[in-house]
């Protein structure tokens, strides 16, 4: 009744076997059969099958040498552990041997293929074998779509070493960049077509990629078949922007949820967790686009790199690339995005205290950024660097503005070395900070933070601010911060001096008005405002005649007294201050090399202070008027302090 024996099985081996039109149509419709009894037992992983014989040997080929080769004729059960695909891909390839219909699709095609090839249910032993259909499906339902070749290729994953040895994964990978490419053509010169259509404004306003981009699908790739699929799509010419776009979106799914603070914590199962997130941001970091100042990858996205290579213990050498490609971009960063946590250093006990954030990191970076004219000074060319408005100057200029803010940011770290914290502050030439209030703020807040700091390193800290560049306001409480340095304190007084020498001198061939000197000088806001509300009332059509000049020239004695007053106190205590400039030098003369600046700013301080300005009695009083202004001003920002 359909069942063959062990004898009949013997002497078919070397020819093929077919199935009696009977028993096809006996068993097309039913599975498993029930009508014979099974004398087969088919086992594969945990599962097991009752079939029979004859079908089985009538189609596999190795079904067929293991029942010959066997040395019980009365063989009744088989293992086919190694069956890629397990008991499912068995159980599909049992039915096609029975001649029950197996629908083929995308989500079974790869197991059939790699179970035929393991079954050898080929041509060589039956015609219309299971190879021959996974064959033909695969030629005309996957590899012309980029969506099942990607589909299929991700069930590939599943059935190594089997879909490498038939041959099936390099075919998909090399059918998807071929139709990645053709799919980038076509769309470039639609879109050539939409621009010529459109505005120019509205020809590129949304270049997004469509919900069902191939690109996410991508995502689900274990990470060889993800390195291999965009090798391949890379070295076929894939834009640089598209390979961007789809690291961003294999590393959000990579890597979501790795937290910086719990990778150091990690032990046992944890472990292996890190490690396969090591591979996967150094195998991402391999694959970003060519370093330039002109990369398309988001400076967010590699600034997010950095920070988890450090926190899985990445190679130096993925770190150090992802610090160059930093620095080329730094035109593009953030204080976010410099804002790396510092680890524990390896071999500091437990309980020690560590900086809150990396500045070495930061350091290496900027200095990346400093030394980019070296090799790259073909995409400046026809710009004078040392020009105030040329492009160099303006990054250095954005760069200083980050690298104050930064610093500021890290001074509130009581963990910090000064040390680091100065090399930071000496990091860039001094024609990069037009203005210095923002690392006299950093300098303050470390200062204030750190008070214990050696005298030695507070001088060289201070020291690299410029008091030549900081604004009044910044002057007003630099002259009275009692954490400054006594030098410094006398440097901002004695630039202080010079430029109102410098507005005196630029005044004298100004004109004599009382109101037209306190606007020149700056220093008389009340002035300035009657000015104003003259200037008003003139403009609405009132009548002058709402002030009349009787009083407004006593108002203006008034005010000329009051600034007399103003600068005979300021004369006192500048006179008190040179006295204790006096001491103080003395007391340092057996410090170290200083005193020759000291001494310097003395001697140019009692030239100053020993002037009389030789003019009319007119502008001697103009001159004490704008002194007097320039001291209340004084007095006024000292109640606001940056720090």
């Amino acid at each position: 009744m359909g069942v063959a024996t062990v004898t009949e099985l013997k002497q078919s081996i070397s020819g093929k076997r077919t199935f009696r039109p009977s028993l096809i149509s006996r068993h097309a419709n039913e599975w498993p059969p029930t009508d014979v009894s099974s004398d087969l037992t088919v086992e594969v992983g945990t599962s097991s099958f009752a079939l029979h014989k004859f079908p089985l040997v009538s189609r596999s080929g190795k079904i067929r040498r293991l029942v010959a080769e066997a040395k019980d004729a009365k063989l009744a059960r088989l293992s086919l552990h190694g069956t890629p695909g397990g008991a499912p891909a068995f159980e599909l390839a049992a039915k096609f041997c029975y001649g029950v219909h197996v629908d083929v699709t995308v989500a079974n095609v790869a197991m059939l293929r790699c179970a035929a090839h393991y079954l050898q249910i080929t041509d060589d032993f039956s015609d219309k074998s299971l190879e021959l259909r996974a064959e033909a499906f695969l030629r005309d339902a996957v590899l012309p779509s980029i969506a099942s070749s990607v589909a299929v290729l991700r069930s590939c994953e599943a059935l190594l070493p089997a879909a490498e040895d038939v041959g099936l994964v390099p075919r998909l990978i090399a059918a998807v960049a071929t139709n990645v490419c053709k799919e980038q053509l076509t769309s470039g010169l639609s879109k050539l077509d939409q621009c010529a259509q459109l505005k120019p404004a509205a020809a590129f306003a949304d270049l997004d990629p469509p919900a069902d981009w191939w690109g996410k699908s991508v995502a689900a790739l274990g990470l060889d078949f993800f390195q291999r699929l965009l090798s391949a799509v890379k070295a076929k010419g894939l834009k640089q922007e598209t390979v961007t776009r789809i690291l961003i979106n294999y590393a959000q799914n990579a890597l979501h949820g790795l937290m910086a603070r719990d990778v150091h914590r990690c032990g046992g199962a944890d472990a292996d967790a890190v490690k396969k997130q090591r591979a996967v941001v150094e195998a991402i970091v391999g694959l970003l686009p060519a370093q330039s100042r002109k990369s398309p990858v988001p400076m967010a996205f590699l600034s997010g790199l950095l920070k988890t290579s450090m926190a899985v213990s990445a190679s130096s050498i993925c770190r150090a690339d992802l610090e160059k490609r930093i620095g080329m971009q730094m035109d593009q960063a953030i204080l976010e995005d410099i804002l790396i946590a510092a680890g524990a250093a390896v071999g500091a006990p437990a309980g020690q205290q560590h900086a809150l954030y990396d500045t070495d990191v930061v350091a290496r970076i900027f200095s990346v950024f400093l030394n980019l004219d070296d090799d790259h000074n073909e995409e400046d060319d026809g710009f004078d660097y040392d020009s105030p408005r040329s492009p160099k100057q303006s990054l250095l200029v954005k760069a200083a503005k980050l690298l104050d803010s930064y610093l500021a940011e890290v001074a509130l770290d009581s963990n910090i070395l000064p040390s680091k914290f100065i090399s930071l502050a000496e990091l860039l030439p001094d024609h990069a900070r037009v203005v210095t209030d923002g690392l006299y703020r950093a300098v303050d807040i470390f200062l204030k933070v750190h008070p214990n700091i050696k005298e030695a390193e507070r001088y060289r800290l201070c020291k690299a601010i410029d008091c030549q560049r900081l604004t009044p306001d910044a002057c007003s409480h630099a002259a009275q911060n009692e954490r400054l340095p006594v030098q410094m304190a006398v440097q901002v007084l004695y630039f202080e001096q010079l430029r109102l020498r410098s507005a005196i001198q630029a005044g004298g061939g100004s004109s004599m008005g009382g109101h037209d000197g306190a606007v020149f000088f700056g220093c008389a806001a009340a002035a300035a405002s009657v000015q104003g509300s003259v200037n008003m009332r003139s403009g609405s059509g009132v009548g002058s005649g709402a002030m009349s000049p009787r009083d407004n020239y006593a108002s203006v004695r008034r005010e000329n007294r009051e600034l007399k007053l103003e600068v005979a106190r300021m004369r006192m205590r500048l006179t008190d201050l040179e006295k204790d400039h006096v001491s103080m030098k003395r007391e340092l003369v057996r410090v170290g090399p200083a005193n020759r600046l000291l001494r310097g700013l003395a001697r140019s301080l009692g030239r100053l202070f020993r002037m009389r300005p030789a003019a009319e009695p007119g502008l001697q009083q103009l001159g004490a008027k704008a002194t007097a202004d320039a001291k209340v001003l004084f007095q006024r920002r000292r109640r606001h302090s940056i720090s």
